[in-house]
């Protein structure tokens, strides 16, 4: 078993779409429809990203945990960081212990993730937020 696909339910729907595109560099499998697009990594070894229009009240009010958090593994985590904040991205705000090995960013839609410094063993890298 494996993952195929992680879902992320939105209200700015056609911001998300270029936002994790330019992100991770996949692709729409299919062109969206009807406020729904599964996003695929073109190498075929990521899980897609399927993204999913809602109504504002259907979302966690912002500053409340996510449903839905990405941790993206990367060896150079400043450089990534900066691409995504010029792509939309905002800081989300918190105190960062010596041993944290990750930032927490929010996409446009107010979605938390992670940018985790990958390291040799992706099992230890913890990028809880």
């Amino acid at each position: 078993m494996r993952v195929g696909s992680i879902l992320v339910r939105c209200v700015r729907f056609d911001e998300l779409v270029a936002f994790w595109q330019a992100a991770l560099g996949y692709v729409p499998r299919d062109p969206p429809e009807d406020g729904w697009v599964v996003l695929a990594d073109p190498t075929g070894a990521g899980p897609n990203i399927s993204l999913d229009r809602v109504e504002q009240e259907r979302l966690p009010p912002l500053g409340e945990l996510s449903r839905v958090h990405l941790d993206l593994y990367t060896s150079d985590q400043q450089g990534e960081v900066e691409r995504l904040l010029a792509l939309g991205a905002t800081p989300f705000p918190r105190e960062y212990g010596p041993d944290d090995d990750f930032v927490v960013l929010v996409d446009p839609d107010g979605n938390r993730f992670c940018v985790v410094s990958k390291a040799d063993d992706p099992q230890t890298a913890t990028g809880v937020a």
